[in-house]
């Protein structure tokens, strides 16, 4: 595609940021991703995380260098309107590509992926008079997922006894690894290169079999809530263990204890209880437990299979939840007897959207390259490169990386 023939439009106006937006439009959730040369306006609301950034080098070829952030945020899929409401609201719409010598008339072209990328298309020329540019949506879950790895310093990370320690990646030793990518079903990904990969399996039990169940059997109105329910559950009370089966002993000549999951939810079989009589937090406990553990045998003999030793998880399903991550990591650990890692990502629900920025690169954008960021964490939190306590909440919630990009 010919350089010349797109153009970012700009803000005349030097107080107003320049934006470039993407998206990705899942079945439950919308991931955004935006970059803005004004590092101020955002960082009440979407969070400021102490980042530092980072020299850009450019080899043989000159560029003016853009400094500034990139945002992430997203909203519930139902909730919609919420999103066309915060996309007019700070602008971003304005902020896509354009045709050269277009007629007013026509759309300003914002690059989207997911399947909401066709069923919203309609909405979103309604709403905000603007095209989404449909991206493949495996194509920017593995490009998002490798410019995570290759460009974000501390980015992923495994989880064990409690504390997160921060795993550097040589570049030229990355590939080949496999993506689990838990949206509301699970893709599980094997990673071999830039644009080099294949989709070698999944499960339709994911994200939104959690949200799904739990909504039905505890009430939550929202993932968070239900996430956040689970925290104060004990799983015992319902699963099945292999103690219970066993009177209280270990199943050593297979090498089970007495605490492993031999039937999820199997009490529920011989206890005379109604649903009313089960603690609503031990339901989220033991469903998210089950789920959990399925995700990571299934993804753990998917790396078997092709015999990779590096498997990262991503997706919204995890959100930085300590009891999520280490349930997959101790899974993975069990059944590879300690071959296999499991590891993380500090932006893993933002894969797509991400894959969906660099495409503008693709297409001969070469104002939107971005070349490098860095992201800095507080100090009282680091003691070389270990997390020694668990961090709250999300991992990736309103935060921003400053970053560079160069400008044509």
């Amino acid at each position: 595609m010919d350089l010349g023939e797109f153009q970012i439009p700009g803000n005349s106006d030097p107080n107003q940021k320049t934006s470039h937006l993407s998206l990705d439009i899942g079945g439950s959730l919308i991931k955004l991703v935006y970059f803005s040369t004004n590092d101020g306006d955002n960082d009440d609301e979407l969070g400021s995380s102490g980042n530092e950034s980072v020299g850009v080098s450019n080899g043989s070829r000159s560029y003016p260098v853009l400094k500034g952030r990139l945002h992430f945020s997203k909203f519930e899929t139902r909730k919609i309107n919420d999103c066309l409401d915060f996309i007019q609201t700070k602008r971003l719409h304005l902020g896509g590509c354009q045709r050269l010598g277009a007629l007013p008339i026509e759309k300003t072209i914002i690059k989207a992926t997911g399947g909401g990328a066709y069923k919203y298309a309609d909405l979103f020329k309604e709403k905000l008079d603007i095209c989404l540019d449909k991206e493949d949506e495996m194509d920017c879950l593995v490009a998002g997922a490798n410019f995570l790895l290759k460009a974000v310093h501390q980015e992923a990370f495994t989880y064990l006894d409690g504390k997160k320690e921060f795993v550097q990646i040589d570049q030229n030793d990355l590939y080949p690894y496999l993506l689990v990518n838990i949206g509301s079903g699970v893709s599980m990904i094997k990673v071999e290169g830039d644009g080099k990969f294949e989709r070698v399996s999944g499960t339709n039990v994911g994200g939104g079999t959690f949200w799904g169940l739990g909504r039905l059997l505890t009430k939550c109105k929202s993932f968070d809530e239900l996430l956040e329910l689970s925290q104060q559950g004990n799983n015992r009370v319902i699963d099945m263990l292999v103690g219970d089966i066993y009177g209280g002993t270990d199943y050593s000549k297979v090498g089970l204890s007495s605490t492993t999951i031999a039937s999820s939810f199997g009490k529920a079989i011989s206890d005379k209880k109604e649903l009313q009589d089960y603690q609503p937090e031990d339901i989220a406990r033991s469903l998210l437990r089950m789920i959990s553990n399925n995700i990571g045998q299934i993804a753990y003999l998917n790396a078997l299979r092709f015999g990779l030793k590096r498997i990262f998880f991503g997706g919204f399903f995890i959100r930085g939840h300590a009891y999520t991550m280490d349930t997959i990591a101790v899974g993975v650990d069990f059944w590879s007897k300690g071959e296999a890692k499991a590891m993380f990502l500090r932006h893993e629900g933002f894969l797509g959207a991400l894959g969906a920025f660099m495409s503008y690169e693709k297409h001969g954008l070469d104002d939107l390259k971005v070349h490098r960021l860095m992201q800095k964490f507080p100090m009282s939190s680091l003691v070389g490169d270990k997390i020694c306590s668990p961090l709250n909440g999300e991992l990736n919630e309103n935060e921003s990386i400053e970053c560079s990009v160069y400008a044509s």
